[in-house]
């Protein structure tokens, strides 16, 4: 199916449109947000990703022949609002956090403005594309904080859920921080390093684990990983590498490393890195995989393991721990008659399943130093003066309240990425969205970066936000 159809909707999104097309409401503006209400993983931050794969799905957005086709044999639908389907183009105006922004609950990350109808069709997709690759990106980033800088490859293609799934998620795992992938076709597509080693069959398809090794470097000398687990680490493995190593030495050549796959990583680690020194080979690196992540990283680093890299698979692309971030798509705000906006909420008996009203805007501040400070979320145009200590209210704990102070930068959010349905700029490169994230991760206090328990990161109400929500709470309608 083609990725921009807009059949990649659930069936109510279309009967709605439908309604709101006999009602006169189709054209009708609104304004709605996509936002999260938990972090993933009980983690300190997360990492939005897919603004890029979302706008080309906006951009190319139309129904073609088949699809109306399809929509007249399912008997729901009038010859009316089908010939208004074959002439419609996305034309909504678009703004979002920059890709590879660090983001937190309750603050709208991506805001939408334009026709009803428009509106409600692409909510399903745009929370498809956004939420899979902000949990993934989340999850690279965590697994790369505890492995350190550009020491994780993606492996997941075999355990990905489907083609598309595999893509987007080695996409996110790079916006994330891993430094190469395993996925060919993804690293053609995206233009990032493919990397691999070799796996348990070369050695059993050769009579013995040294003639394999030996094979093996003769092929890529200048880029060989052995795997030494097949028979046995430390009484084969490790020394049948050691040989070929030196063999390699007295050619001109190195080699790089090996890679363990199974069994106690952090004590084999240990062993192998000591065999490799008392032989001379202080040079050649570990690499380890086996169902790794952030939890097992976290734990061989304290048991003193020896390990230069990670191959990170199947706990990285299906994000093990959370199956799915908690993103959500709410109306903030509605055209009225006379072309006034009417702002909207959804209430609820907890303030944490409540929504906030009307057209905002996100305000980052930060410290003299660089580092956040603390989010403000207010309604567009309402600025408050940051050159003044400013107050703001805890957006679940009613009247719980914050002043900020000594503000060196403020930045906003949300910026322009789409006006009539057109692109305003260019996308930025992967890599650019990638020192982004990295650099975003850095302004964080080390205490919300930390893999448990972290510290959490303010996000308050502007006055004037706080005010319209309050008094819509309360309002009997």
């Amino acid at each position: 199916m083609n990725r921009s159809s807009p059949l990649l909707t659930d069936y109510y999104q279309l009967t709605m449109m439908q309604g709101y097309f006999h009602c006169g409401l189709n054209n009708r503006r609104a304004c709605f947000d996509i936002f999260f209400r938990r972090p993933p993983f009980n983690s300190g931050f997360t990492l939005t990703a897919g603004l890029e794969n979302a706008i080309g799905f906006l951009r190319n957005l139309k129904f073609g022949p088949e699809e109306l086709e399809y929509l007249r044999e399912n008997g729901s639908f009038s010859a009316e609002f089908l010939e208004y389907l074959a002439g419609m183009r996305f034309t909504a105006d678009v703004w979002a956090a920059p890709e590879g922004t660090v983001v937190f609950p309750l603050e709208p990350i991506m805001r939408i403005m334009g026709p009803l109808d428009q509106l409600q069709l692409v909510e399903s997709a745009l929370l498809n594309i956004i939420n899979f690759q902000t949990l993934v990106a989340t999850k690279a980033a965590r697994i790369c904080l505890e492995a350190g800088q550009d020491n994780v490859m993606e492996f997941g293609l075999r355990r990905a859920q489907g083609f598309d799934g595999a893509m987007s998620a080695t996409r996110a795992a790079y916006i994330g921080g891993c430094a190469a992938t395993s996925n060919v076709a993804a690293a053609r597509k995206l233009g990032i390093p493919a990397k691999g080693t070799h796996a348990h069959a070369w050695v059993t398809a050769f009579p013995g684990e040294l003639e394999a090794f030996r094979e093996f470097v003769n092929l890529y000398p200048d880029n060989s990983i052995l795997l030494v687990d097949t028979y046995d680490t430390l009484k084969s493995g490790v020394p049948n590498a050691i040989k070929v190593a030196r063999e390699m030495e007295s050619r001109g050549q190195k080699l790089i490393g090996i890679r363990l796959d199974s069994g106690d990583l952090a004590f084999l680690s240990i062993e192998a890195r000591r065999m490799l020194d008392e032989a001379g080979l202080a040079a050649v690196k570990i690499m380890c995989s086996s169902e790794l992540d952030e939890h097992i990283i976290h734990d061989l680093r304290i048991q003193g393991a020896r390990i230069d890299a990670y191959g990170v698979g199947t706990r990285l692309v299906t994000a093990e721990g959370d199956p799915s971030l908690t993103g959500v798509y709410k109306m903030a705000a509605m055209e009225t008659d006379d072309g006034q906006w009417r702002m909207t909420m959804k209430k609820a008996e907890g303030l944490k399943k409540s929504t906030l009203p009307g057209v905002k805007q996100v305000y980052r501040l930060h410290e003299k130093t660089g580092e956040m400070m603390a989010d403000l979320v207010e309604l567009e145009g309402a600025t408050p003066d940051f050159t003044r200590p400013v107050k703001g209210v805890h957006p679940v704990i009613d009247g719980a309240q914050k002043v900020y102070e000594d503000i060196g930068h403020v930045e906003q959010l949300l910026a322009p990425v789409m006006k009539n349905g057109e692109v305003v700029a260019d996308p930025p490169e992967l890599g650019v969205i990638r020192a982004r994230a990295r650099d975003q991760l850095a302004r964080l206090h080390p205490t919300m970066r930390r893999l448990l328990n972290p510290h959490e990161y303010k996000v308050s109400l502007g006055p004037k936000l706080y005010a319209a929500a309050k008094k819509m709470r309360e309002s009997t309608v």
